[in-house]
């Protein structure tokens, strides 16, 4: 099965489900960002520390599988040239939406996250990339793509599950169980029974895949990052049952090095 157009698909339909992801900022938001007072987040709850973002006022921005009308336009109101890269042509609409409601420039480009062919080396000051990477099922292409596009110098903020997400049964998970069934790396595709995939396909829901720690900070590493930054967070604020014993997401600033 085609994972890639499946997701699109899948995503678009959480568009339409109003995703927490999918809904975009408010008028409030964007006049605050345009004054100086802004944030955004990687990962479920906590805001990116300023000094991982460094002044973006005149930098030019992708938002990596970052559509939803949430960083881009905030990023884009504080002053950046924000280009957002996004599968999901649904979602690419919820950047454009607001970037029409509130006079924002947003350029878009549709397409996989671990081919970004139609972008030019060295194009970017910065690549945020919020929580995406599990709906792809290789990480290297991902890592050294961000590379070749940053300017030397460049930094790539990334949110990412913890893969020990993974490795409990879904639906024992929901009922506050944590039985453990999958190795890691886990996919949907191979990890599941064929009636559980089944029945995740007519939910309409994305295939996900749960990435070792050694594809997600060995991978930047190997693609020729030097990580500066690290913090863990998790789904505290909504009663899940993995995060009572541990922080199942993480984010990382990754820097080019400037030499280069």
């Amino acid at each position: 099965m085609d994972y890639l157009s499946y997701n699109r698909n899948a995503w678009n339909s959480q568009v339409r489900k109003g995703n927490r992801w999918t809904i975009p900022v408010d008028s409030d938001t964007i006049r605050k960002a345009r004054h100086g007072d802004w944030s955004i987040v990687l990962t479920p709850r906590r805001h990116v520390p300023q000094d991982w973002l460094g002044e973006i006022k005149g930098r030019h921005v992708l938002c990596l599988a970052g559509g939803g009308g949430q960083q881009a336009p905030i990023l884009a109101a504080a002053g950046a040239m924000v280009t957002t890269f996004d599968n999901s042509d649904s979602q690419l609409e919820q950047d454009r939406i607001v970037a029409h409601r509130e006079a924002l420039h947003i350029d878009t480009i549709q397409g996989d996250m671990a081919d970004l062919s139609e972008i030019a080396d060295t194009s970017f000051d910065r690549i945020i990339h919020p929580c995406s990477n599990c709906f792809v099922p290789e990480l290297q292409p991902v890592w050294n793509e961000a590379f070749r596009v940053l300017k030397p110098g460049g930094r790539l903020l990334s949110g990412w599950s913890n893969p020990v997400r993974y490795i409990f049964d879904a639906k024992s998970l929901e009922a506050g169980e944590l039985v453990v069934r999958h190795r890691i790396p886990y996919s949907d595709l191979n990890s599941l029974t064929p009636s559980e995939l089944q029945e995740l396909i007519e939910d309409n829901e994305p295939f996900v895949f749960g990435h070792s720690l050694d594809e997600q900070l060995g991978g930047q590493i190997r693609a020729g990052f030097h990580i500066i930054g690290f913090y863990e967070d998790d789904w505290a604020d909504e009663n899940d049952t993995l995060s009572e014993f541990i922080s199942d997401f993480a984010a990382t600033c990754a820097e080019k090095p400037a030499n280069l």
